[in-house]
């Protein structure tokens, strides 16, 4: 007895998941069929309660949505998602794209709108585009998240420290701000580093300004540490 294995499909990551909804059953097999081809996970619905049911808080992919069907429309997916905090980034696809909906969808954060009957290329480039910038959108999400667990470590003295260090001021300088010893200052400052993880003065002002404490702006230049 044979079975149908798709093993591509489940060596894929998340990232690379393409949710298709489209009340047409011919267009749904065929856009499916088309990104399938291109190595992508596809997971198809023909209905848009149906998918939000399916989809949980996933925010790994995108999405490829049919504007008009039956119940629950496009419009309504994307509405749905807002409220739940899903930013899969949205390709509307409509064989009416009168330009009202097409404002609303746009208005509304959709990535694209792409008309049917679509040229393929077209939306697999418009695909490819979507997951790749969601991709690096979440990565940035990621970072600023760990930074800022990172930070949150230091004691508050080490943080009264860590500011000034990172926007370059001397050890004697941040001595005096504070009004204690440069060698007081020498060993936050050795404590701060060691506690961030980093062994050089430019990522502790990277670390700052990844967490949004500091603007490039308000860096000084840079001058020699003397005690």
């Amino acid at each position: 007895m044979s079975k149908h294995v798709a093993p591509a499909a489940t060596a894929i990551p998340d990232a690379s998941t393409v949710f298709v909804v489209d009340d047409d059953a011919g267009m749904l097999e065929s856009t499916q069929w088309l990104l399938e081809s291109v190595g992508l996970n596809v997971k198809a619905y023909s209905d848009g309660r149906q998918f939000l049911d399916a989809l949980g808080d996933s925010q790994a992919g995108c999405l490829v949505l049919d504007i008009r069907m039956p119940g629950l429309g496009g419009l309504n997916v994307q509405e749905e998602l807002q409220k739940r905090g899903v930013t899969l980034p949205i390709i509307f696809v409509s064989g009416h794209a009168d330009v009202p909906i097409v404002v609303r969808a746009f208005k509304s954060g959709a990535f694209d709108f792409i008309e049917k009957p679509f040229n393929e290329q077209l939306l697999l480039d418009s695909v490819q585009q979507a997951l790749q910038d969601h991709r690096q959108s979440s990565d940035r999400l990621e970072g600023d998240e760990a930074t800022e667990a990172l930070l949150a470590t230091l004691t508050r003295r080490e943080r009264d420290v860590f500011l000034p260090m990172a926007q370059g001021y001397t050890s004697r300088e941040i001595a005096e701000q504070l009004d204690v010893s440069v060698k007081t200052i020498d060993l936050y400052r050795a404590r701060v580093m060691k506690r961030l993880g980093v062994d050089r003065l430019p990522d502790v002002t990277g670390l700052a300004i990844a967490a949004g404490l500091l603007a490039p702006l308000n860096l000084r230049g840079e001058q020699p540490d003397h005690h």
